[in-house]
């Protein structure tokens, strides 16, 4: 399963974007609220009904876990202890850590970027301790793929499939997707 953080100002098309094109090639993803509620608003004011609370996710299913960026969003997730409860549990069940925007900067701060080649929002670079740090659009090097603005949500979104099909991750029958998300 793919999850997809959500924290009060997040922003927008870094986690829509991903989660409408992995559900277009029928993979396994869900929003996810770490704040308790389901209700979620982004960063542009727009309201979003999280699939699941964090606390209804069996962790053991996450292969995938998507952080987007925007702004107090990023401070929120990072706040949050379920966001590094995830990250954590993907990292045990051998899945894959992703990050739009400002969101890179969670895995730098913790210091899980060392000698990884990473991008994200121009002025966030410093919070990449010891990454090797780009200016591409998209980069993915091991477990992690960082991207770097909304203007690159669709070409992170691809690289997400991409990933998810290296990994075995199966498509779901749509019909089964659809009832799931309901």
């Amino acid at each position: 399963m793919v999850i997809v953080l959500l924290a009060n100002g997040f922003e927008e098309l870094e986690a829509i974007t991903p989660v409408d094109v992995l559900r277009r090639h029928n993979i396994d993803v869900r929003t996810v609220s770490v704040t308790g509620e389901k209700l979620i608003t982004g960063t542009h004011g727009i309201q979003v009904a999280a699939d699941l609370l964090s606390t209804d996710v069996p962790m053991g299913e996450v292969d995938m876990l998507v952080l987007p960026g925007g702004m107090p969003g990023v401070k929120n997730l990072d706040a949050s202890p379920v966001t590094q409860s995830f990250i954590d549990a993907t990292l045990r069940n051998g899945g894959h850590l992703a990050a739009i925007c400002a969101a890179p900067s969670i895995f730098g701060r913790h210091g899980m970027l060392t000698n990884i080649k990473a991008t994200c929002f121009p002025g966030f670079e410093g919070d990449l301790l010891n990454a090797i740090v780009t200016d591409r659009d998209v980069v993915t090097d091991g477990v992690f793929t960082t991207a770097r603005d909304y203007k690159s949500a669709t070409a992170f979104a691809e690289e997400l499939i991409r990933i998810c099909v290296a990994m075995g991750i199966e498509p779901k029958d749509e019909s089964e997707v659809i009832e799931e998300a309901k």
